[in-house]
């Protein structure tokens, strides 16, 4: 067995810090995941941090923030399966994380980059994750009902909403993940 993942100790502290008790394999695979973003970014420019603990706190534990307050909402509605789309995905944030973490939900993460879709497609078969789909459109060409819709750096509030708008199920949620509180 080689050494630990040297991510894997602040990955292990943010998660108990947040309340959650992920699994061996969730862990493993979140690893695994930012393995991908790294090795990718080189090329493909999915992200603008590139090291590693900042990559850490801004992308992994920013996602996995989120995780709780989504299952809490989620057992309130007692609807299964979830389908959730996350818009403006780049590097899967907060798609792939969810998907790993929630393996109830079913996630589509959309962007207009093809390589970032191509990306997701990716990680999914090699974290064997089927629960994760990535697809190359704009947003506003999807009107297939989502339950959940996120979105983490893609455009302001208003705009979210609007262009998303046509795929959020009836009793559908915005999950707006926004790193200042929006002044509209």
């Amino acid at each position: 067995m080689g050494a630990p993942h040297p991510q894997e100790p602040g990955l292990r502290a943010g998660a108990m810090a947040l309340g959650l008790a992920l699994s061996e394999a969730q862990i493993q695979s979140l690893l695994g995941y930012f393995d991908w973003i790294i090795k990718w970014n080189r090329v493909y420019n999915l992200t603008a941090v590139r090291e590693p603990d900042e990559m850490l706190t801004h992308h992994l534990l920013d996602s996995l923030a989120v995780v709780k307050p989504l299952q809490a909402h989620l057992s309130d509605r007692g609807v299964t399966p979830v389908r959730l789309l996350d818009v403006g995905s780049g590097a899967g944030l907060p798609g792939v994380v969810l998907a790993i973490t929630c393996p109830e939900l079913d996630v589509t993460c959309v962007d207009t980059v093809a390589k970032k879709a191509l990306f997701i497609q990716q990680v999914a078969a090699a974290l064997r994750l089927p629960n994760l789909h990535g697809v190359h459109a704009r947003v506003e060409s999807l009107n297939q009902p989502f339950d959940v819709i996120t979105s983490r750096a893609f455009a302001s509030l208003a705009d979210f909403t609007q262009w998303s708008g046509g795929a959020l199920a009836e009793q559908g949620v915005w999950l707006a993940m926004k790193g200042k509180q929006p002044v509209d």
